[in-house]
Parts: C-alpha cells; structure tokens; sequence
C-alpha cells in the first residue's frame, strides 16, 4: 500500500496501535490509541504514554515503530475450489518508523481532549475531558501524568493482502464465506479491494 489516504484510513479505523522501541535491554513494547494530527494532511499521528513508559521507551530519544493492525483473519483453502492449495492468513497493516516529538502540556492536553471526544462520542449523556464531576485541577493532574508525542513518520511500510493472486470468482467466494462466518470488517476489507481493481 502506498496511497497515502489508504493509509490514513487504516490509522483512522484501528487507533489502537503497538509501540515498539530498542533499548539496551532490549526490545519494548506498549499499547495505546493514537490518532491523525488533525493539522496534517500526511501519515502524522499524535498520541500520549502514561509515565514512566515514555522513559521505558525512550520517547523522543530514539527510533520508535508504530504498528497499525487492520482486518485480519484465516483464509480456508475450502474457498479455492478443488484444487491443490494450501491455507493462508489475510491482513492489512501499517508500520510507521520516526523519532517521535514530544508536545507540550497544553498540546498533551489538546490531545487528550480530542482523544475523548473521539472515542466518548456525542450521545446524550457523552463525558469530556473536562465534564463534572471533573474539575481543572484533575485534569491539570492527569495530564501530568502523561506524556503526548507527535510522529512524523520517516519510514512506512503498509502491506495489504486480501487474496488479490486469485481470480475475481475465488475471491468473491472468499467474501461470502467471510461474511457467512460473521468476519465482516475482512470481508469488507476485501469488496473494497476487489472493487478497486475492476474500476476504470
């Protein structure tokens, strides 16, 4: 994959991604969400550690590895027809690699913010960063408690393979046996491929 909006639509889709750092004991790895810089229009991504993982991985010091996990599953040679084949995984992801810039508190904040927002949604009784019971002085100390980075990645490798080396009819089968199993986010993944290279 190297068109850049498929990419930040697979970023936009999973924000819970691995962070994976080399420190000399080795190599370390934590879990957050992330999300596009919303001043950005490229694969930056902002986001936030809880301390001490920021010291754990070295945040802002070195390289860090951002691994971005889409749709991904079992693909049964069943699906082939009768034929010699073997089974094989399907997936979608992204690697982003940079030495991640360390934000501000009122940038951490931002982000923060945001990141809520996002994921709290705009029901009725959603809860902000800042809605009582929470005061500024608690969020004042939750942020402290953090530490936001923005990536600008420098390498990025993205791969999706959703069976595009068999025949459209094979893969549309491999589609309603997704489907028919309840794996619809892969198999969606694959109508969106599938669709894309008969286009004009």
């Amino acid at each position: 994959m190297t068109d850049v909006g498929e990419i930040r639509r697979l970023i936009d889709l999973h924000p819970w991604v691995t962070l994976v750092s080399q420190t000399d004991d080795g190599l370390v790895a934590s879990h957050y969400a992330v999300m596009l810089d919303d001043d950005r229009d490229d694969l930056t991504i902002v986001g936030h550690v809880g301390k001490p993982d920021d010291l754990i991985l070295g945040l802002g010091d070195r390289e860090l590895l951002v691994i971005v996990q889409g749709p991904h599953g079992y693909i049964t040679p069943r699906w082939y027809g009768d034929v010699a084949a073997v089974p094989t995984w399907n997936f979608v992801s992204a690697h982003l690699s940079g030495i991640p810039e360390l934000l501000t508190p009122d940038e951490n904040l931002r982000v923060l913010e945001r990141l809520v927002d996002r994921f709290e949604g705009d029901g009725d009784d959603a809860r902000g960063l800042y809605t009582l019971p929470n005061d500024a002085a608690f969020v004042e100390r939750l942020e402290r408690g953090t530490v936001g980075f923005r990536l600008t990645p420098m390498r990025v490798t993205a791969k999706r393979k959703l069976s595009q080396n068999r025949s459209p009819e094979v893969v549309e089968t491999i589609i309603d046996g997704l489907t028919a199993e309840g794996r619809d986010d892969l198999a969606a993944e694959m109508r969106r491929a599938a669709d894309a290279r008969v286009r004009p």
